[in-house]
Parts: structure tokens; sequence; C-alpha cells
């Protein structure tokens, strides 16, 4: 048995009170009727009917994702909403109760409202049921209370995307990257008038643009104010508009967190964090201040919620150019003293599944590592982080586990300068169910003449016999597959 409620479309009130007989398995989905017209033409005599069915989404409300670029993968910062109401029921209303209805509401609309189901009460508009929301959030995994949030994740910097690959997460990281009209990078990609595509082979293209989340060290400035910094030989700015570019290599977050993010003072930092704003990257590793500045970029996937953060060390000295940020100015997240950097990782460790950081660090144009480096890793390490990825040297440097939180020290230059030198993309697969490190692929690029291409054959086999001698610690197979150690 079925009661049904029917609200008075222009006063809120309940119109009619009626009843209907449930029949199980007749009907597959469920619809909600707005009854708007039935009355009484006094020209003919005869009654006539204005019926608009409206078809009510019942049974779900289909997540909105938004594409960027032309991916697979698929990003938002708001609310995801799945709501999923299965009921199959039958309503048979008898024409004598419908007829007084109509009469007495004259040219009123009508609709349904909600149905009881031996004493259990189902809406039809869903959010008020107990039984809908449960269903809603069985659904949207074990962060549904988040992601029907959508003030909180604004708040907490928190992205959602939809895994391309049943039950697991991929990651891609890149190093340097420069989109300056005065260096030759720029000047290359507008001479052969292909945009990114004739800067970045297919092959590296595809890799990064169908990844779940891709981030890259975004080594340079967007803006056109400010002056270069006094006595510093390279400062680099690129035109706002070049922004666009990231969204073209399938990027998904940056990391600001180097020694350029203020190479045309504070200005060019501002202008920097209001392009990426505008044209919705996400970002880590500098802010309008230190709260800014530190906060991890979330990412929730399945169920998984990923932390990235991003730091460097870089500018050892007391009074940096590039300037850390303070609790009222802007700057970068500096980490020359590690602690504030490690109870950042902790408390994102907290607060996720999965932590990655970022970090600017080393020595440039060397392939060893630095006291910092060797000094900070394990502690980074064991403050949390399940995954450690340098860069600054502008060169490849070697791979190790700590523990089991495998580190690349240095990604090297990606699309960064005319230099030909070996670079690379690492990609990290997470397991969705247990959140653990399914796989970690070193895969083997070239940067010439302003292009990055992917390496194959004997040069693609050269590049990893060289990170094996670079990482005398770990097992990395032809593939690029690097082992964890056994303990």
């Amino acid at each position: 048995m079925l009661n049904i409620n029917f609200i008075d479309e222009e006063t809120g009130a309940a119109g009619l009170n009626g009843c209907a007989f449930f029949v199980p398995g007749e009907i597959c989905a469920a619809e909600f009727y707005r009854l708007d017209v039935m009355a009484f033409t006094p020209d003919n005599n005869s009654m006539e009917r204005k019926t608009e069915v409206q078809r009510g989404i019942v049974l779900q409300k289909r997540k909105k994702v938004m594409d960027m670029a032309g991916k697979r993968k698929r990003r938002k910062n708001g609310r995801v909403s799945i709501f999923l109401l299965t009921m199959l029921i039958t309503i048979a209303v008898g024409s004598v109760v419908l007829l007084v209805s109509w009469a007495f509401l004259g040219n009123r609309g009508m609709v349904l409202a909600a149905v009881t189901v031996e004493g259990e009460v189902f809406s039809l508009f869903g959010g008020n049921d107990a039984e809908t929301e449960t269903a809603a959030e069985t659904e949207q995994g074990k962060y549904a209370d988040i992601l029907n949030n959508p003030e909180l994740m604004a708040q907490q910097n928190i992205y959602t995307i939809t895994p391309a690959a049943e039950g697991e997460v991929s990651l891609v990281f890149a190093g340097d990257i420069l989109f300056d009209d005065g260096y030759s990078i720029m000047a290359k990609m507008k001479s052969r008038g292909q945009g990114i595509e004739g800067s970045i082979d297919s092959g590296l293209l595809g890799v990064m643009r169908d990844t779940d989340i891709f981030m890259v060290n975004n080594e340079f400035t967007y803006t056109k104010r400010g002056a270069p910094t006094p006595g510093k030989a390279f400062t680099f700015r690129a035109d706002p508009a070049h922004a666009s570019l990231l969204h073209d290599m399938g990027v998904d977050l940056v990391s600001l967190a180097n020694n350029h993010a203020y190479d045309y003072g504070e200005v060019s930092l501002t202008d920097t964090l209001d392009t990426l704003q505008s044209i919705g990257m996400p970002y880590a590793g500098a802010g309008r201040n230190l709260a800014e500045a530190v906060r991890p970029v979330y990412y929730i996937a399945g169920d998984l919620k990923i932390a990235f953060l991003s730091a460097t060390q870089i500018e050892r000295v007391d009074n940096p150019d590039t300037k850390g940020a303070t609790e009222t100015s802007p700057g970068v997240f500096r980490c020359r003293d590690v602690d504030m950097l490690l109870q950042a990782v902790s408390e994102a460790k907290a607060n996720s599944d999965f932590v990655v950081v970022y970090i600017h660090w080393g020595t440039e144009s060397t392939t060893e590592l630095d006291w910092a480096q060797k000094e900070q890793a394990p502690r980074i390490a064991a403050a949390g982080a399940d995954l450690i990825i340098g860069d600054h040297p502008h060169v490849l440097q070697g791979i190790d586990y700590i523990g089991n939180t495998p580190v690349i020290y240095s990604l090297g230059n990606f699309l960064f300068n005319s230099k030909t030198q070996d670079t690379c993309l690492v990609r990290a697969i997470l397991d969705e169910e247990s959140g653990s490190l399914k796989s970690f692929q070193f895969i083997p690029a070239l940067q010439k003449d302003c292009r990055t291409t992917i390496h194959e054959g004997t040069e693609k086999a050269r590049v990893i016999g060289h990170m094996r001698s670079l990482s005398p610690k770990v097992q990395i197979d032809e593939e690029g597959y690097v082992a964890v150690p056994e303990n």
C-alpha cells in the first residue's frame, strides 16, 4: 500500500492525499509528474485536460565533470553528487480522487512530493531520505561527505578526478619547464607554429595527457610587470597567455617552490598566482602568505585521497632573492630548515592516503647528491611521505628507496632550453583499494633543439643503464620499472 502526498505548487500546501497499491516488478524507473490544469470549459461543457509530464531524475544525479584539453581524465573543485534511488513502484490513483482534486484546485498545479510504503517515506526529489543518502555515500565511497561539500573542498584545496583505469590511480611527474618569450624554447615553438605538439612528441604527450594526475615544476613567473631581481644571472617571466599551454600538456598541478618564483619581485609572484587561478590550475609551494604556501593540494581519486606538497631549500642564505612566504607576505615555501616541511608532511599524511613531496633541492649540473638531499630525504620519508620527487639540478640524478618510499633526486630539465640532454617522466601507479604503490617507472626522454622526445631502442637502453649506475641500491628493468629492494 502506498500513500501519496501532493503539494500545491503555488502555495506549498498539501493539496491531496491519495493512495495506491505497490506492485513489485512492474516499473523499473520512477518518475514524478506535474499535473497542471484539469478544468471544465464552459463553452462546450467538456473537461479540457492540460497535463505536463516531467520526467524526474529520481534514480540518479550524475556527477558533472570537466574535461581539460581533450584528456581522458576529469577534474573539478566543487560538489560531486550521485544519488541512486532504486524504486519499483506502480501508482494507481482513482479517477474520482483526481477529478475531485482538479475541481478543487482549479488552475493550480500539483507536484508529487513523497511516497510512503509501509511506513517508510521516500522522497522523489532527493536530499531528505536517509536511505537515499546512504546509497549515495556507498556509491561515492569513503569520501562522499567531502565530495558533497563544495565549501569544504574549496577551503581545504581539494580537487577530484575520475581514474581512467578501474582499481588504480596513475601519477606522472616531469621536471623544469619554461615559457619565457625571451628564451629559445618559446622562440622555437612560435617559429614551428604547432603549439605544444611541435615541442613535445606524441609519445610523451600521450603519457602526460592520459594519466590521472600530471605535475611539473613551473620554473618561471607569469607576468608583464615588475623589474628583474638585481644581480641575478637568469630571471624568467612569461606572458600570462602562455599559461594555457599547461592544459595543452595535460598538466593537473604545478609546483611553484623554486628559485625563480620571485624573479620580477613580489608582483610577479602574485600575478602568477592570479594567472593560474584564472585558468583553474592548482599550484603548491607558494602563496600570498605562509598558510597558502604550505598547504597541500589534495586530489580525491575514487577511494584515494592524495596530498601533494612542494617546498624549496635553494638559495641557502639568510636573505634570499626568492622570498619565503610569511604570515602576512607572499613567497615560496622554504625548507632550508626542514622542520616546518616535516610537520606539513605529517599533517598531510593524517588527512590523506598517499603523500607526494615535490622538492627543489640539490646542486646544479651534477649527478652527485649534496649533503642536504642526503640529510633531508630520510627525514621526509619518516614524516610520512610515500613518494619524493626532486628537481633543480637540471640533470638527471639517481633513484633510491628509503624504506618503502621511492625517491628520484632530480628529474632534470623537461622543456627548458636548447641544450641536448637526457630527461624523463616518472610514473607511479597506486592501488585504489589499499593506497599502496603498485609500480614506479622511469620513462627516458631527450631534450634537443627545444623539443622533447621519448627515447626508444638503444638510446632508451643507454639512459636506463645510466640511471642504474646512479642508483646502486635499486633494480631497474629494461622498461624502466624500479623494483622495491628486499629488506
